[in-house]
């Protein structure tokens, strides 16, 4: 179990706590508090106006009927645009949650200053460009410091990643696998549309990132997983599907080549789509996928993207984000389809022999279930650190946690892991 000290008196800061998803990660923090070491939590709210998070901590006290919130949760006043200001934060807590994005402009002076300080940093950033840009920059420097930088521990990744090895761990064999998503009654807010909007744009920067990391193709066990189109009618969700174009691919492919080479586990091939509905919706898809690529590649179709999100993505991004009454309302579903070699099968030697289906389910992703995990993986550190990689260093969820009981923290909290069927031939 890690601790506080006299120098360092916060289990948790919560950075960009005023933020939209910021004030969702305050009040799960102050939901769960009593799952701290030794049954408490010391926890504070950072961000850059003290007026806006005394407005967050008194909106939360008054959500959960904790009038105490106002007046026992600390403030500490920090910019991202002031170095020495992260730097008095981060001597401070044990964990860094930084809510601030989009990453790719505000984090990375974020992670500098955990590294140099000695806290460890989570995120809940769903950009490939940043997230890899900080395991090229940071890795050597935080495993020399024994600090933990890991990212993507919100909806954007942890459903998928950890959902990928507890597949693997209940087939018990070698598997390979894809998954389909699906989000009921969805309203996401434009900060992560914006972050959608600057990947696409960037494409070319993480192509040329990429190589610089280095990457050696992942050796492939038994049959190559099949390639679905880029529209295509899934028979096992009985609608249309598409490539998912999130972070879920590279975060969960990074997790597997890690295990690949610091613990010589067969890596699962994994592909991930999103289930899109009848032909309504497909025709939909079409054209609003149509209108953003050519508007993404110019400034002032970037800034019309920008100004007009629920005009642009069809109401599934707005400035003013769901309501609570849509949150409460929605969920999220991904259902992991694996097959692969069970007992004495050669992968070498024939088609894979046994299939398993299974399901990660839970609560609104972006701001109900993301606060969740995100809070889970903090507290994941504080209570396993035994568990961890050996080293500090730059990891995804699946990389830092695969040892540890996050997907049972994560099941007691309404983020459900599940066997639908299998291992069967």
């Amino acid at each position: 179990m890690i601790s506080t000290s006299g120098s360092r008196p916060y289990h948790v800061i919560i950075f960009g706590a005023s933020g939209f998803t910021g004030q969702f990660v305050v009040e799960e923090v102050a939901r769960t508090s009593a799952e701290g070491p030794k049954g408490t939590l010391k926890w504070a709210v950072a961000g850059r106006s003290r007026q806006k998070l005394e407005k967050v901590l008194e909106q939360a006290a008054e959500t959960l009927s904790k009038p105490e919130l106002k007046s026992e949760v600390d403030i500490i006043v920090a910019d991202v645009g002031e170095p020495d200001s992260l730097a008095a934060m981060c001597k401070q807590g044990v964990i860094v949650l930084n809510c601030v994005g989009p990453y790719r402009f505000y984090g990375e002076n974020v992670v500098k200053a955990c590294v140099e300080n000695g806290a460890h940093y989570i995120d809940i950033c769903g950009e490939p460009q940043f997230l890899e840009g900080m395991q090229l920059n940071y890795h050597s420097q935080a495993a020399e410091k024994g600090v933990y930088v890991v990212g993507s521990c919100g909806f954007d990744s942890i459903p998928a990643d950890m959902g990928v090895l507890y597949s693997r761990d209940q087939f018990k064999g070698i598997v390979l696998c894809f998954s389909f998503q699906s989000f009921p009654g969805s309203c996401i807010h434009d900060g992560t549309w914006q972050s959608a909007i600057y990947g696409f744009a960037d494409s070319e920067k993480l192509r040329s990132l990429r190589k610089k990391l280095g990457y050696a193709p992942l050796p492939v066990v038994g049959s190559k997983i099949k390639k679905r189109g880029t529209l295509f009618y899934s028979r096992e969700m009985d609608q249309y599907a598409a490539p998912f174009m999130g972070a879920d691919p590279s975060v969960v492919k990074r997790t597997q080549r890690y295990l690949y080479e610091e613990r010589k586990d067969s890596p699962v091939q994994y592909g991930a789509y999103a289930g899109i509905g009848g032909m309504t919706s497909v025709i939909k898809l079409l054209f609003g996928a149509m209108l953003f690529w050519l508007m993404v590649n110019f400034s002032f179709g970037r800034s019309l993207l920008i100004k007009f999100p629920e005009f642009f993505s069809f109401g599934w991004f707005s400035k003013a984000g769901p309501t609570r009454k849509q949150m409460a309302e929605s969920s999220f579903c991904l259902t992991f389809f694996g097959e692969g070699y069970t007992g004495d099968q050669d992968p070498a030697q024939g088609k894979p022999n046994a299939k398993i289906r299974t399901q990660v389910k839970g609560p609104e992703a972006g701001y109900v279930a993301t606060p969740i995990a995100m809070v889970q993986a903090a507290f994941t550190i504080l209570h396993e650190p035994k568990s961890l990689p050996k080293t500090g260093g730059v990891y995804t969820p699946g990389a830092a946690f695969a040892k540890t009981t996050l997907i049972d923290r994560l099941n007691k909290h309404g983020i459900q892991f599940s066997v639908l069927s299998g291992p069967e031939a």
